[in-house]
């Protein structure tokens, strides 16, 4: 049986569709799995026990389903809910197409399986997709999948951060950014803030990270922490970053790509909400805590605060670097100078 698997197109996404994947694993045990991904993405899966290969999705549709009718696929699972995702499935000669019936493919697939309602499955976006294997017959259940691990290599990410200028022995990781989002986007300042205090108490450095498009952002906020802090924003490859995030002692974020990263490497992570909701698209990890402040008007999904920013703004430092602190301590001890990690 060879089984492909299109993956989501973003690395929050992608990490929250891990179950599902695992699922498919384990229902199609002898079979030949292989996920077709965005180059951007496609470092995520290499590492992983649940494909066999990993074909980056580049180049044309017409391309792309050139190269699975070529492989001749036995049946298509599409997580992403796009026209695209299906159209190039159809295209390549794939026998059974499985998909959420959404953005009008619903004959392009051999089995267009009707989307859930709200309040008809667990709110966490990691449910969706492992209702989309339900609904198909795949699985009879949901599983239980309070945590999502990915494999990293934290020696290979101390080395990383040496490479860069770092000592690499404590470090505490940054991410200011959000994707396409500024109302998810905690004042930088208090990033500076959080950061230069645990430095200090640690005699850490600050690893601040980010894409290349948050590269300005991230020179501005290491700049305010000063030398201790290194600017790696638009340097990390994914799987770098996926071992570069191991390696730090704990990893302050917003709602975010690199949010789900630290969590799933099992890093203590935490995470400054606002205008999304935890409950949907939270980190899936003991280790990660969230903060966030109620507000009549949260969640509100918008991307641009329409008024005051309230949901972010009235989170204080002195908050997130108590929850920084006790994250630390529950997983390493007490995180001093005269302590090891």
């Amino acid at each position: 049986m060879k089984v492909l698997v299109r993956a989501v197109n973003w690395v929050g996404d992608a990490i929250l569709s891990v179950p599902a994947l695992r699922e498919i694993r384990r229902v199609y045990a002898s079979g030949e799995i292989t996920v077709l991904a965005r180059p951007w993405v496609a470092d995520l899966y290499r590492r992983e026990d649940f494909c066999d290969e990993v074909l980056p999705r580049a180049g044309s549709r017409w391309l792309a389903a050139a190269e699975l009718r070529r492989r001749g696929f036995d049946c298509a699972i599409l997580l992403p809910n796009s026209f695209d995702a299906a159209l190039v499935a159809w295209l390549g000669g794939v026998q059974r197409r499985i998909g959420y019936a959404r953005d009008g493919r619903r004959w392009l697939l051999t089995d267009p399986i009707p989307p859930p309602r709200d309040g008809e499955i667990p709110a966490h976006q990691r449910y969706y997709y492992l209702e989309l294997l339900r609904r198909a017959g795949l699985i009879e259940t949901l599983p239980e999948c309070a945590e999502i691990r990915l494999r990293a290599d934290p020696e290979a990410g101390r080395a990383h951060l040496q490479r860069w200028g770092l000592r690499g022995e404590r470090v505490i990781g940054v991410s200011p950014g959000a994707a396409n989002s500024e109302a998810k986007q905690w004042p930088p300042e208090r990033f500076v803030a959080v950061a230069t205090r645990l430095a200090s108490e640690w005699d850490a450095e600050v690893a601040v990270f980010g894409t290349s498009d948050e590269a300005a952002l991230a020179e501005r906020v290491a700049a305010g922490i000063g030398p201790a802090a290194h600017n790696l924003a638009g340097r990390t490859t994914l799987a770098e970053l996926l071992d570069t995030a191991a390696a730090c002692l704990v990893f302050v974020t917003n709602d975010s790509g690199g949010m789900h990263v630290a969590a799933a490497v099992g890093t203590p992570t935490v995470v400054v909400f606002g205008p999304t909701d935890p409950d949907a698209t939270g980190p899936a990890s003991s280790l990660a805590r969230v903060v966030r402040t109620p507000v009549e008007c949260s969640p509100c999904q918008y991307r641009r605060c329409p008024i005051d920013h309230r949901c972010m703004t009235r989170v204080a430092p002195e908050t997130v670097l108590a929850e920084a602190r006790a994250a630390v301590e529950t997983v390493h001890g007490h995180a001093k100078q005269d302590h090891s990690p």
